[in-house]
C-alpha cells in the first residue's frame, strides 16, 4: 500500500525572522555574559595586593618618627631645666618680699601711732602743757619732734616699699614666664605622648616572630614564645660583668647566662656546659634558628640569627652580643 510522503517542514517566512532575531539576542546575550565574566576575572587578576611591611620597612617608620621626638625631647629638656632654675629665682625672690612686706608694715603702724597720738592728745593739751611750765619752747619742740619722727617714719616706709615694689615686679615678670614654660612643657609633653604612641603601635605592628630588645640588634625569626622569652632575658644582661660561677642576676658566667635567660621562660638547665649540650636538640647550623644554645669547647652562647649571639665571653668582658665565626663551632642544641 502506497505511504503518503508529507512534504518536508518549512517555516515561513514570518517564523524564519522571528528565530533568527532570537538567535541573534541569544548570541548577543552570550557575548554579554562571556565579556563580564573575563572583564571580571580580570579586574580580579589585576587588583592590587596589599602586601604586609617587612620587618625593615616598619624600622624605618619607626626611626623617622624617632627623628621627630628627639628635637621634641631635647626642647622638653631645656623647658625642664629653665623652669628650674626660674623657680628657684621666684622662691628667693618671695623670701626676700616677705621681710621687706613685714618691715613697711611696721613702719606704718608706728606712723599710724603717732598719728592717733597726736590726734588724742590734741594742740589743747599741748597749750595747758605751756601755760602750766610756763615755758614757750616746749611746745614748739614737741610738735617739732612730732613731725621730725614721721618723717622719719615715711622714709623708712617708702624706702622699703620702693625695694619691695622692685622685687614685686621682678617677681612677676618671672612667675610670667613660669606660666608661659608650664603650657610649653605641657605641650610638649603632649606632643611626645603622641609620637610615643605611634612608635609603640609601629612596635606592636612588628610580626610575633620579631624580637626587639634595646640591648641587641632586632632578632627576627623567633619561632617559640619561650626563645623570645629567653632571648629578651639574655639581652637585658648585656653590660654586666663576667664571674665565674655567678648566674645571675647581677654578673654571670658563660652558662649562668642562659640558665638565667631560659630559666625566666619556665626551662631549668643546668649550670654547666656538658650538660646544657646533653640538655638540647641537635640542631644543624642550616637550621640553627634565634633562641638555640650555641656551643663552641668549653663555652655556650644563646643566638640570635644572622651569626650573632649573645653571651657572657670570660673574665674583664661583660656580657655582650658577638658573632659566633670567631669562635670554634661545636654545634647548635634546642631547648624549647
Amino acid at each position: 500500500m502506497p505511504v503518503a510522503l508529507l512534504p518536508p517542514y518549512r517555516p515561513s517566512p514570518d517564523q524564519q525572522s522571528i528565530r533568527r532575531g532570537g538567535l541573534r539576542r541569544f548570541a548577543r546575550h552570550l557575548t554579554a555574559v562571556v565579556a563580564a565574566v573575563v572583564v571580571g576575572t580580570g579586574l580580579l587578576a589585576a587588583a592590587p595586593v596589599h602586601a604586609e611591611p617587612s620587618v625593615d620597612e616598619i624600622e624605618a617608620q619607626i626611626d623617622k618618627q624617632w627623628e621627630q621626638i628627639e628635637p621634641t625631647i631635647e626642647q622638653y629638656n631645656k623647658v625642664r631645666s629653665q623652669l628650674k632654675v626660674n623657680r628657684q629665682k621666684s622662691d628667693d625672690l618671695q623670701k626676700k618680699i616677705e621681710p621687706l612686706a613685714l618691715q613697711s608694715q611696721l613702719a606704718l603702724n608706728r606712723v599710724g601711732a603717732i598719728a592717733a597720738r597726736y590726734y588724742m592728745t590734741g594742740r589743747s593739751s599741748e597749750l595747758n602743757a605751756l601755760l602750766a611750765t610756763g615755758k614757750p619752747d616746749n611746745l614748739a619742740e614737741q610738735l617739732a619732734l612730732l613731725d621730725r619722727l614721721a618723717a622719719h617714719e615715711r622714709a623708712q616706709i617708702a624706702g622699703v616699699i620702693a625695694i619691695r615694689d622692685k622685687y614685686d615686679a621682678e617677681k612677676q615678670k618671672l612667675d610670667t614666664l613660669i606660666a608661659t614654660q608650664v603650657k610649653q612643657e605641657r605641650d610638649l609633653a603632649a606632643k611626645k605622648k603622641q609620637i610615643d604612641a605611634e612608635i609603640k603601635r609601629l612596635q606592636a605592628s612588628l610580626p610575633k616572630t620579631v624580637v626587639k630588645t634595646t640591648k641587641c640588634p632586632t632578632v627576627t625569626g623567633v619561632l617559640s614564645a619561650k626563645a623570645a622569652i629567653a632571648i629578651r632575658t639574655a639581652c637585658a644582661q648585656v653590660g654586666k660583668p663576667y664571674v665565674w660561677g655567678a648566674t645571675g642576676p647581677d654578673a654571670f658566667d658563660c652558662s649562668g647566662l642562659t640558665q638565667y635567660a631560659y630559666k625566666a621562660a619556665g626551662i631549668y638547665l643546668t649550670h654547666y656546659t656538658g650538660a646544657q649540650w646533653d640538655e638540647g636538640k641537635p640542631v644543624s647550623r642550616a637550621d640553627a634558628r634565634p633562641g638555640d644554645l650555641v656551643f663552641f669547647p668549653g663555652h655556650v652562647g644563646l643566638y640570635l640569627g644572622n651569626g650573632l649571639m649573645v653571651h657572657a665571653p670570660r673574665e674583664g668582658k661583660p656580657v655582650n652580643v658577638s658573632p659566633i665565626k670567631y669562635m670554634t663551632l661545636k654545634g647548635f642544641r634546642r631547648v624549647t
